[in-house]
């Protein structure tokens, strides 16, 4: 995929200064949230902030995501989970910035929405007194702020993910030495957002399945238009982001996009298939949406399937996986 030509942060001047970035956010993004979300924030992080307290026979309208199966298949009646709820809850951003992140066809690349959807979120959430903390992957883990809240905390991950250069391209990224360090770092119950555009070595499916066992999981995939449909704009260079790989290619030749296109459908498939697999929620954010539109739509969508699980004792049929409409 050709490497767009942007910003190593994928923002404007101004935004390299984290102070001016979240400024810029409360600004124009959080105080349309505030009202239109109506103070509903903890639908984002539903099933966070829990410790198990005990164990009681099924009930109808119980939740079939609280089933101990273990217990169930021992005692061959079903159980389920009983859960406190923390006053503060915590939520982790499980953030790949590696260099497939920096492509963007428009004005901003994936990395530039992903710092601007951590920065939202996390402010967010520390405004109403719980704690965020992230790990950030270039080539490897190689930053981790644990869980705290209040602005600053979520300026320094800010200045983090901001400061960062671009990586330059060197081998496949692997999704799985992220996601096995959010399973050995995040010791207690927590709302995990995992947000890359899992262009990963293959395998990433089950170490996020298992992160998912423990943790509210929500894969927020990061996309651009351009990487599923190639439009006809004459000969280009297209540089593989990940491994520096370089093809010139002509996209006046019809067949060619086709077999691009039904290249990125399969990709597009095994991509959706994987994270159905993995049973967690997914937020698709492209380069080009609108970031309050994404959330609200995706809060809704959470309130749509809360209220799926509990719908005629929660029928197994109820969809594990939820995307938010094109």
């Amino acid at each position: 995929m050709a490497k767009a030509e942007a910003d190593p942060v994928g923002g404007l001047p101004d935004d390299r200064n984290a102070e001016a970035l979240l400024k810029r956010l409360e600004w124009t993004v959080l105080r349309r949230l505030d009202g239109l979300l109506q103070g509903d924030y903890r639908t984002l992080m539903r099933g966070a902030g829990l410790d198990l307290a005990d164990l009681r026979e099924y009930q109808h309208h119980d939740d079939v995501r609280h089933i101990d199966w273990n217990v169930t298949a021992r005692l061959q009646q079903p159980y389920v989970r009983q859960f406190t709820e923390d006053r503060e809850l915590s939520a982790w951003f499980l953030v790949d910035l590696s260099a497939s992140v920096d492509f963007g066809s428009n004005r901003f690349t994936k990395r530039r929405i992903a710092r601007d959807f951590v920065a939202v979120l996390a402010r967010l959430l520390t405004r109403h007194g719980n704690r965020v903390g992230a790990l950030l992957y270039g080539t490897q883990v190689d930053t981790i702020l644990p869980a705290r809240g209040g602005r600053l905390h979520v300026l320094e991950l800010l200045q983090r993910m901001a400061g960062r250069p671009a990586e330059s391209a060197a081998g496949s990224t692997d999704l799985r030495d992220l996601l096995a360090a959010g399973q050995r770092q995040i010791k207690r119950r927590s709302s995990v957002f995992v947000v890359s555009d899992f262009i990963s070595a293959p395998g990433w499916e089950q170490a996020l399945g298992q992160l998912a066992l423990r943790h509210e999981v929500t894969a927020v995939r990061l996309f651009d238009a351009l990487e599923m449909d190639l439009p006809d704009i004459g000969l280009i260079t297209m540089r593989d982001a990940e491994t520096g790989e370089q093809l010139l290619v002509d996209t006046h030749n019809a067949g060619f996009r086709k077999r691009f296109k039904a290249a990125a459908e399969r990709r597009e498939t095994a991509l959706r298939e994987g994270l159905a697999r993995a049973g967690v929620d997914t937020l698709e954010l492209a380069t080009d949406d609108d970031l309050v539109d994404a959330i609200l739509r995706f809060s809704d969508l959470k309130k749509q399937r809360s209220r799926l699980a509990n719908w005629s004792g929660a029928r197994r049929g109820a969809p594990s996986h939820v995307r938010p409409a094109a």
